[in-house]
């Protein structure tokens, strides 16, 4: 044996990125504006390593090397079997080619993050997990800036993605039958402020007893009979009776509330948190890319199927 073999030291398993492999989300509850703290998360995947010493030979290439250290294809492998014994099933090869890329990506941080002494072997997957994270929070935080001239440009730029949806407050009053509903609107046209009596005397539904009252709704709250039926009203209407599995209902509207945008005052502290989280995912992800520029990839020994 060399001796200059190495044992790196064993890395934590991570979950997977639910975006692209090259979206790194930076260090979560490191982000704080004002009065409101704004979390990205740092979603890694699944690393496995062996426990053993590794020889550099063929049989085992390296598929990325970073200064001198570098990551094998057995690694990989490893952790390919690993995913396809939690699926049950084996991963073609554009998976395949998709997890190797986002594979090495990974790794090329945390060889960076030894390299820059934030762990030592022998180290636990915690210590490891908690490099790579403080890694990713030192390159993505650093420097990141949001101006108040920044928040009020994208204030302008996207005049709806703040505003208040549409709201109706209502009442209502649930029959068995359509006789019932009839009678129950007749009554209510004409003493509009018997509703709450007659709810709860007649009313079959969960909020009988509070005289009616279902709360204040958007649209895409309420089953779709009874949506149409609210929405059309005008405030103090009364409906006709709308059918729908559980029996028929007569609504009362309550309140209108139209949809409003917030202000700029309002909306600040949302935008700058918005605007740092995306300052600090494209910092990481250049930051990651810088790493794979600098480190050396063998795709070919990669993709390759290694001999048992």
């Amino acid at each position: 044996m060399s001796s200059g073999c190495r044992c790196p030291p064993r890395l934590p398993r991570w979950a997977p990125s639910g975006r692209s492999c090259a979206s790194w989300r930076a260090y979560n509850g490191l982000l704080e504006t004002g009065r409101r703290t704004s979390k990205a998360l740092i979603v890694l995947v699944a690393l496995g390593l062996p426990a053993g010493c590794r020889t550099r030979d063929s049989a085992d290439p390296a598929i990325l090397t970073l200064g001198d250290q570098a990551v094998r294809r057995s690694e990989f492998e490893r952790h390919v079997t690993n995913l396809e014994q939690q699926g049950g099933t084996s991963l073609d090869p554009t998976v395949r080619a998709a997890l190797l890329d986002r594979f090495l990506e990974e790794r090329v941080v945390v060889l960076e993050a030894r390299a820059r002494g934030l762990v030592s072997a022998p180290s636990t997957p915690e210590q490891e997990e908690a490099a790579a994270r403080k890694l990713l929070a030192d390159e993505g935080l650093s420097g990141v800036e949001v101006g108040d001239e920044e928040v009020a440009t994208y204030y302008q730029a996207h005049p709806g993605e703040f505003e208040s949806p549409e709201t109706v407050t209502l009442r209502q009053i649930l029959v068995p039958t359509l006789n019932e509903a009839r009678d129950v609107r007749r009554r209510l046209l004409k003493d509009p402020h018997s509703f709450p009596a007659l709810a709860q005397t007649l009313s079959r539904a969960p909020e009988a007893s509070a005289g009616g009252l279902m709360g204040r709704f958007a649209r895409g709250q309420l089953p779709a009979p009874l949506e149409r039926a609210a929405f059309a009203l005008a405030p103090g209407q009364i409906s006709e009776p709308v059918p729908t599995p559980f029996g028929f209902h007569v609504l009362r509207l309550d309140e209108k509330q139209p949809s409003r945008p917030p202000t700029l005052e309002q909306s600040r502290d949302e935008i700058r948190s918005r605007l740092r989280r995306e300052k600090v995912d494209g910092k990481i992800q250049q930051f990651v890319a810088g790493l794979m520029a600098r480190a050396k990839v063998n795709h070919e020994a990669a993709e390759s199927t290694p001999h048992p």
